[in-house]
C-alpha cells in the first residue's frame, strides 16, 4: 500500500489524514510529562528549593503515571476517548495557568505543587485517551505507518521542554533579573498553547464509528473483569523477579536524575557547576535530547537484528556505567561548556541505549491476552521505580555532597546487573524470524 492510501481520508468510516492530528496530539502527549518530571525540578532550583525538597515533592508527582491504569477502564467506558482528549487538554492548559498565577506569590512553592498535581493526573489519563484514541482513529495498516511519527513527536515535545523552554525561561531571567516573573510569562505561555492544541483537535480529529462510550456506563460495567486483568498479570511465570527488574533496573537512574540539574546550576563553592539556565537548557534538551534519541534508535535496530537477550548485557552496562561522568565532573568541575556537553552526552546516549532494554522487556511481560492492560500495569511499576528511590535522593545528596552521592549512584547501579541476571527472557523475542514467544513470562 502507499503512502498515499496510508494518510487518506476515509469520511465515510469518520477518518481523517492522520498526519493533521497525530504529531500534534503526541506533542500535546509528551510536553506535560517532561515539564512536571523534569522542568519543574530546574525551575524550582532557580527559586532555591534545596535539593532535598525538589526531590522529594517532585517525585511524588509520578504518582499520577504509577497508579493510572486503576482508572483506565473509566475512560474505556464513559464517554468517547476524543473527548476526553479535549477536555484533559483544556484541563492540563488550566493547570499550566495555575502553576504561573502561584509563581509570584509569597507562598508559590505549595501552590505550584497543587496546580503540578493537576497536570500530573491530567496528562496521565490523557496519556490513556490518546493512545486508545490513535488505535480506534487508524487503521491497522495507518497504525505500523505513523507508529515511528507519534514517537519522534514525543521526543520532539522533550527536547521542546527540556530545551527551548528552559533556554527561553533563562533568557527572560537573564533580561527581567527576576526569576519568578520570567517561569511565570513561560507557563502561561504553555497554558495558551494547550488551549490552541485542544481547538486544533476538536477540529481535526477523526469522529471513528468505533469510539463510542462503553454498553454499560455503571460502575458494576466499568470494573467488570478488571480484576481478572489484574489477576492474570500477577499470575505470570516468575512474576517476584520480574517486579524485581522493573522496580530496580532504573534504581540509580531515579536518583540521578533529580540531582543532575541541581549539580550544574549550583554553585561552584557548594561543589556544583555554577551554569545557567539557558545553558542547561542547551545542555539536556538539545545535546542530551539529540544523543539520547540517537541511542535509543541504534538499542532498537539492535535488539531487532539480534534479540533483545543478545544485547541485555550490554545495554543494562550502557545505562548505567556512564554515571561515571558525573563523579568526573564533579571531582573536576569543568569550565569548558563543550566538556560538559560530551559528559552529559555520553551519560545521554548510554541511557538511550540501555532503556531500549527496559521497554522492549515490559513489552515481553505484556504479551498475552490482556497485553495493552498489562503494559499499563508494567508502565505503573515503571513509575514507581523512579518515584520512590527519587524521593530520598535529595536528602541523600545533601547529607553526602556531590562527589560522594555520584559515587553512590554508581554503586546503587549494582541492583540492576543482578536482576537482569535472573529474569526469564525467550532469546528469539525481538528478533525479525521469531515466530512466537516460548511462554517464558506468560500466565
Amino acid at each position: 500500500m502507499s503512502e498515499h492510501q496510508a494518510v487518506s481520508d476515509d469520511r465515510e468510516t469518520g477518518r481523517r489524514n492522520p498526519w493533521t492530528w497525530i504529531p500534534s496530539l503526541y506533542f500535546a502527549e509528551g510536553l506535560p510529562y517532561v515539564l512536571v518530571m523534569t522542568v519543574s525540578v530546574i525551575m524550582y532550583k532557580r527559586m532555591d528549593i534545596s535539593n532535598a525538597e525538589i526531590a522529594l515533592y517532585t517525585s511524588w508527582l509520578y504518582l499520577p503515571w504509577v497508579i493510572k491504569p486503576l482508572w483506565s477502564p473509566v475512560v474505556d467506558v464513559l464517554g468517547t476517548r476524543r473527548g476526553w482528549v479535549l477536555a484533559m487538554q483544556l484541563l492540563i492548559g488550566a493547570g499550566l495557568a495555575g502553576v504561573a498565577l502561584t509563581l509570584p506569590g509569597d507562598d508559590f512553592f505549595r501552590y505550584s505543587l497543587a496546580f503540578l498535581w493537576l497536570l500530573a493526573f491530567s496528562s496521565a489519563t490523557h496519556d490513556i485517551a490518546a493512545d486508545g484514541f490513535y488505535m480506534l482513529g487508524n487503521t491497522p495498516h495507518q497504525q505500523a505507518f505513523f507508529v515511528g511519527i507519534r514517537s519522534t513527536f514525543y521526543r520532539v515535545a522533550m527536547i521542546s521542554g527540556q530545551g527551548l523552554l528552559v533556554m527561553l525561561a533563562g533568557y527572560l531571567e537573564t533580561r527581567w533579573g527576576d526569576v519568578h516573573r520570567a517561569w511565570a510569562v513561560t507557563f502561561y505561555g504553555l497554558a495558551g498553547l494547550f488551549i490552541v492544541f485542544a481547538a486544533w483537535h476538536q477540529f481535526m480529529l477523526p469522529r471513528p464509528a468505533a469510539d463510542r462510550p462503553g454498553p454499560d456506563p455503571s460502575l458494576r460495567g466499568v470494573f467488570s473483569g478488571f480484576g481478572e486483568v489484574f489477576a492474570s498479570f500477577f499470575r505470570k511465570r516468575g512474576i517476584v523477579i520480574i517486579l524485581a527488574f522493573m522496580l530496580l533496573f532504573r534504581f540509580a537512574e531515579a536518583q540521578l536524575v533529580k540531582i543532575a540539574a541541581p549539580f550544574l546550576l549550583d554553585d561552584r563553592a557548594v561543589g556544583g557547576l555554577g551554569m545557567s539556565t539557558a545553558e542547561v537548557g542547551f545542555v539536556y534538551g538539545t545535546v542530551g535530547m539529540l544523543l539520547l534519541t540517537a541511542g535509543g534508535i541504534i538499542g532498537g535496530l539492535l535488539a531487532a537484528r539480534n534479540g533483545l537477550k543478545h544485547w541485555l548485557w550490554w545495554m543494562v552496562a550502557a545505562i548505567n556505567l556512564p554515571n561515571v561522568v558525573y563523579i568526573f565532573m564533579s571531582v573536576t568541575q569543568p569550565e569548558s561548556a563543550w566538556v560538559v556537553n560530551a559528559a552529559v552526552g555520553v551519560e545521554q546516549f548510554g541511557y538511550g541505549f540501555g532503556f531500549t532494554a527496559y521497554m522492549l522487556y515490559l513489552l515481553y511481560v505484556s504479551q498475552g491476552k490482556y497485553q495493552t492492560a498489562h503494559f499499563a500495569i508494567c508502565t505503573g511499576f515503571m513509575a514507581l521505580g523512579m518515584m520512590l528511590p527519587g524521593m530520598a535522593s535529595g536528602w541523600v545528596q545533601e547529607q553526602l555532597g556531590y562527589q560522594n552521592f555520584f559515587i553512590w549512584v554508581l554503586i546503587a547501579t549494582i541492583p540492576s546487573f543482578l536482576v537482569v541476571k535472573l529474569i526469564p527472557l525467550d532469546p528469539r523475542f525481538g528478533r525479525k524470524d521469531a515466530t512466537a514467544p516460548d511462554g517464558g513470562a506468560t500466565s
